[in-house]
């Protein structure tokens, strides 16, 4: 039996993958407050393998793009800026 998803479906489905776990050191929205932190410029990106290991992601599609605007922006608002004294 063929089971087709619905559009909300298949977007739960896309959001379920590691880059969206907030917790995960690498992730969309950990590498976005980072960047943030440390006085970067935004640059979409994540690492599969974690923080500086593996390949760095940087052929995002939108929604994986907001992830790590979200976590940019949250660090622009309620985060820390890297004191560089």
């Amino acid at each position: 039996m063929f089971v087709e998803f619905t559009e909300i479906q298949k977007v739960e489905q896309a959001l379920q993958g590691p880059q969206f776990n907030r917790e995960l050191h690498g992730s969309l929205f950990d590498r976005g407050s980072a960047d943030s932190y440390y006085g970067r410029p935004r640059d979409p990106h994540w690492y599969p393998e974690g923080s500086y290991n593996g390949a760095k992601v940087t052929d995002l599609n939108p929604i994986e793009i907001q992830a790590y605007m979200a976590g940019y922006d949250h660090n622009e608002r309620y985060g820390d800026k890297k004191s560089w004294d």
